[in-house]
């Protein structure tokens, strides 16, 4: 079964490192060294690989840049690997290679699986991957929003139900609340538009258009305007082909084609083809009379009634109003009204529209109000089980009057800010609930309980942190732990005790420490040693898996500085004697 683990750092011209790998492996990983000699530059190196912010001062002096590259080992279904794989990275051997580059200006490249990535993408692998804990990072968990964080993840599915719960009516209640503001911000607009609409609505239904009304009134004008013309050309023509009453000499279109038919009628019978054209001469006789009479017709019917010739401009004069406000046309006007009909039953809907939403937000208040309360119980049971966990913890390290305790609280808000109602309280809320989380320490009996970052001096707060970790990894573990200045402060028994503690939490996952105690070295299944060359620089060959003989010589510089002191090497013989007695490491 393949476990994640972190199994190798190169680091080359980072801080005082000029070129060194560090080797780790599963359980629990000790790195010393003397003051200086580049042990913090393992958790600086980390800290790259896992996205943090890169810093040109990190390059060693003289170099045009540090480079960082890590392995790590995944199962092909860890969700580290499935994200490096949607990022387009590979993996081969169920192997990982992540890299992180720093230019002496300041510039960073990342490399994931041979990809070019962000940075941001190996601070989402790592954040699953390894749990960093220096003197930068407990000061990050003591932000209340931090330990609420903690306190979620420790309490697992009663809290993490509750909270999707709560998501799923937050998001919903917070998209009501944006349409409705935006809505109500609208109104006055939205008013304005409708009263336009109505207007011109009313004032096209004033008129009652008729489709295609504009043209076939224009073409009447027309003829209304030039009657007497349209009268005379349509007399004139009729006379032409019919011939003038008034005149019986004249001579017209008719009688000459009746004359031209008479004349080949009579001799059609001997030439069929004199025949046809008689035919179509009788067919011109029928076309002229009958247009005669239509132009005969035409006359009589012409109209030249001065008022309807008014009646029609002023209809015009309507239409024309409408046109120049609401369309090129008549046919245009009348879409524009249907248009408009639509829009402002839209606009009158918006007011049903908000007595809907306003309702629905009522609801969704009332729902976030039950599911508060639901995640407060539960955030209050799990907040119990974890500071008596804790607390259990401290006892095994030298704090055995010490009592941790986790501490919800709400913000009261005036009764005109954005809240909840809540057990007789307006109370804060947003996308985690409305608790506010504060760790508590009381490190006496009859002390009052304090927020440990002003109850706990810097060696009581190296062990709450490490109490906290180690409570933490049987709820949600991480593969690998890294700490850095845990044992801070620390010293004696005290030591002994975090190094037992660090023992049993590298039992279920990969720990790495970088300590300055023999006391915790002397647990460690694997101990390296950074060691600088004459010049000042770590190289290749500056970090040294030490085992038997150099293990004890370095746990006796570690005691006494004197790697050579028989009293200090008996120390070290019985220290690392007492870590093996599997009693002392279940402590």
């Amino acid at each position: 079964m393949v476990v994640s683990v972190l199994e190798e750092m190169r680091i080359k011209d980072l801080g005082v490192i000029d070129d060194a790998v560090v080797e780790l492996s599963t359980g629990f990983t000790a790195v010393t060294g003397e003051t200086g000699a580049g042990k913090t530059m393992v958790v600086t190196s980390l800290g790259l690989l896992l996205g943090g912010r890169a810093d040109a001062a990190l390059v060693r002096a003289g170099a045009s840049g540090a480079l960082v590259e890590g392995r790590l080992r995944l199962p092909p279904d860890a969700p580290a690997a499935l994200r490096a794989a949607e990022a387009g990275a590979e993996l081969e051997d169920d192997v990982l290679l992540i890299s992180r580059t720093v230019s002496a200006e300041g510039r960073s490249r990342a490399h994931v699986g041979g990809r070019s990535a962000p940075a941001g993408l190996l601070a989402e692998l790592g954040e699953g991957l390894v749990a960093v804990h220096g003197q930068n990072d407990q000061q990050g968990m003591l932000r209340p929003a931090r330990q609420r964080e903690a306190l979620d993840r420790y309490a697992g599915e009663p809290v993490a139900r509750a909270l999707t719960a709560w998501g799923t009516t937050y998001r919903e209640l917070r998209e009501v609340t944006t349409t409705l503001d935006e809505l109500t911000r609208r109104a006055r607009e939205r008013a304005q538009e409708a009263d336009l609409l109505r207007f011109g609505l009313d004032e096209i239904g004033a008129v009652e258009p008729i489709p295609g009304e504009d043209a076939d009134l224009t073409a009447e004008a027309g003829r209304l305007g030039h009657a007497d013309a349209l009268a005379t050309a349509a007399t004139t023509a009729h006379d032409a082909l019919a011939g003038d009453p008034a005149d019986p000499e004249g001579i017209d279109a008719a009688t000459l084609v009746a004359g031209a038919h008479r004349a080949l009628e009579a001799a059609r019978s001997h030439d069929p083809a004199l025949a046809s054209l008689a035919d179509r001469l009788a067919e011109v006789g029928i076309l002229l009379s009958d247009v005669a009479g239509d132009l005969a017709g035409y006359a009589d019917d012409l109209d030249a009634d001065p008022l309807r010739l008014a009646a029609v401009e002023e209809r015009r004069a309507l239409l024309g109003g409408l046109t120049r406000k609401y369309g090129d046309d008549i046919d245009a006007v009348l879409a524009w009204a249907e248009q408009a009909q639509a829009r402002l039953v839209e606009l009158d809907g918006d007011d049903d529209h908000i007595e809907e939403l306003t309702a629905r937000r009522a609801e969704l208040r009332a729902r976030l109000a039950e599911l508060a309360r639901t995640l407060t119980d539960a955030r209050a049971e799990a907040a119990g089980r974890f500071g008596d966990a804790v607390t259990a913890e401290l006892g095994g390290l030298a704090m055995p009057h010490a009592r941790v305790s986790i501490a919800l609280r709400r913000t009261e808000l005036p009764a005109d800010a954005e809240g909840l109602d809540l057990d007789g309280a307006h109370v804060a809320y947003g996308p985690h609930g409305t608790d506010e989380a504060e760790l508590l320490l009381a490190p006496h009996p009859g002390s009052q309980p304090r927020p440990v970052a002003k109850g706990a001096s810097g060696g009581e707060l190296s062990r709450v942190m490490l109490a906290i970790e180690v409570v933490f990894a049987h709820a949600a573990p991480v593969p690998t732990y890294l700490f850095d200045e845990v044992d801070a402060g620390v010293g004696g028994k005290a030591a002994v005790e975090v190094g037992r503690r660090l023992a049993r939490l590298a039992r279920n996952a990969q720990v790495v420490v970088v300590t300055h105690l023999p006391q915790v070295a002397a647990f460690a299944d694997r101990h390296l040693v950074v060691e600088k060359t004459h010049d000042g620089s770590v190289t290749r060959s500056g970090v040294q898996d030490v085992r038997g003989e150099e293990r004890i010589r370095e746990l006796s510089r570690m005691l006494a500085g004197q790697e050579d002191s028989d009293l200090a090497r008996a120390h070290a013989e019985e220290l690392l004697a007492a870590a093996a007695d599997p009693g002392a490491a279940a402590g």
